[in-house]
């Protein structure tokens, strides 16, 4: 079946059930004259829109770590309060990032992002505003829960717009730009609660303007989202973009399957589908790698090592997510350039590094100087930030694109769900009851793991990609 007419068909029935919400169905062509003009202008607005829209939900995510000091210095919040508060949110991300997904296949991207930006911004304003959430333990949390919710609105409909505006050769690149969102969005949501904090304040023990500050800028970025993205090319009057690249996607579906119900779709594509299964179980284990050195940076050097204090030890984790930017930069473009779009080649390069680089520093001898401890936290961030980019393009890569949303959101799933709380919980306990030699140990057998999963969805994907390239010759003959 030629690529335009399946998927105009995917708009049509994709777009059928959600009301006001649905994906738009295609518009009238454009001249031909007109294509690659309103193309190139769109490609960048809709990108822009996607980057600064994913960046705004990192603005309001969670920033209770951000007051944690001062609602444990009044005794606004116990400790352990604040753990429960905090997990609240990473909890129900992990869920809706997977069920959001499922909407957002068949939503419109352009009201679907907004919308969840601007509703996590009211939950903000309200634990700001309403002094009894933060009350009870109980309340906040559960308002936290629900911000979490809607942050699950961000992730989905950002893939849904990369697979319709971007072809697969370009993926690569593409995804690790956008995907330095986050970091974008941390650190300017930490800079808008410091200055509220320090301007807006009414007293020492004043956190909400680290909540309502962050939370309006966040309402003007979703109306800017909203401004910029749309949903799809063809509703724009445009042909498919595999069409106008000449650059199919690795993975095509069939009407029938786009006729398929939520749960059939589920079932058949994400939890029968050993590709997508095996993805989730890697993403386990890189979330694992990721929270498992960063969350514990500060307390190695500081009391393990005796290098530093407490601010050496939130330098060493501030560079770890700098340096994250320059390695998802880097390694999008190696799986796009060096391995010509085999994903696995670049995350299971990238795989060794991290485990190279996990195990000099678990060997660094704590006479060493601090600078050379930064530079190899700096290089373990770099490193394990392109195989977490790539897991999430892969699914959207190796599904057909009007279930990319729902594959991709199972991934993150395994990860929020099970790599973070491995990082957190099981590696604490690691260091209390068997101390760091054998934590590092299993670190590294962790890259062991992935690097094993990522051999299996390789030899799938050049499967895939092999297919791909007969199905684009004997169309040109």
């Amino acid at each position: 079946m030629a690529i335009a007419d399946f998927s105009e068909r995917t708009l049509i029935v994709s777009s059928q059930g959600l009301g006001w919400l649905s994906a738009p169905g295609p518009a009238t062509p454009l001249p031909q004259e007109k294509i690659a003009p309103t193309y190139r202008t769109w490609r960048f607005n809709v990108f822009m829109g996607i980057f600064i829209g994913y960046a705004g939900f990192y603005l309001i995510r969670n920033n209770i770590p951000l007051v944690s000091a001062v609602l444990e210095k009044h005794d606004l919040l116990g400790a352990a309060g604040i753990g429960i508060v905090a997990n609240a949110v990473l909890f129900s991300y992990g869920l809706s990032k997977f069920f959001m997904a499922m909407l957002s296949d068949r939503a419109n991207a352009r009201y679907f992002l907004p919308l969840g930006l601007a509703l996590s911004a009211v939950m903000n304003l309200l634990i700001a505003f309403i002094p009894a959430i933060s009350a009870s333990v109980a309340i906040f949390a559960t308002v936290m829960f629900i911000n979490g919710w809607f942050q699950g609105m961000g992730w989905p409909p950002s893939g849904r717009v990369v697979v319709h505006w971007f072809s697969t050769s370009e993926r690569g690149t593409l995804m690790s730009i956008w995907n330095t969102a986050h970091n974008v969005g941390a650190a300017v949501g930490g800079a808008l609660a410091a200055w509220g904090l320090q301007a807006f304040a009414t007293s020492e023990a004043d956190w909400t303007p680290a909540f309502w500050l962050p939370a309006i800028v966040a309402l003007v970025i979703a109306a800017v989202a909203y401004l910029l993205i749309r949903d799809n090319p063809q509703s724009m009057g445009l042909p498919p973009v595999e069409e106008y690249r000449n650059d199919p996607d690795k993975v095509e579906g069939n009407d029938n399957e786009v006729k398929e119900s939520w749960f059939a779709t589920i079932k058949n594509h994400v939890l029968t589908n050993p590709v997508v299964v095996m993805l989730a179980l890697a993403n386990v284990f890189v979330y694992a790698l990721r929270y498992g050195v960063l969350n514990w940076i500060p307390i190695y050097l500081t009391n393990e090592l005796h290098k530093t204090n407490v601010t050496g030890g939130i330098i060493g984790f501030m560079l770890y997510e700098g340096a994250a930017i320059v390695g998802t930069l880097l390694c999008g473009w190696v799986s796009d350039k060096v391995f010509k779009g085999w994903r696995s080649g670049a995350g299971m390069l990238f795989l060794v590094g991290t485990g190279v680089t996990i195990f000099v520093y678990w060997q660094l001898p704590a006479t060493a100087p601090l600078w050379m401890f930064y530079v190899l936290i700096s290089l373990i961030g770099a490193l394990i930030y392109g195989p977490i980019m790539l897991i999430g393009l892969q699914a959207i890569d190796l599904s057909p694109k009007y279930v990319a949303g729902t594959a991709a959101g199972f991934t993150g799933l395994f990860g929020y769900l099970l790599g973070a709380t491995l990082a957190s919980t099981g590696v604490g306990l690691l260091i209390d009851y068997a101390g760091w030699d054998v934590t590092f140990a299993t670190l590294i057998g962790v890259v062991v793991v992935a690097f094993v999963l990522m051999i299996f969805v390789g030899k799938y994907e050049r499967d895939v990609m092999r297919k791909a390239d007969a199905a684009r010759t004997s169309a040109t003959q």
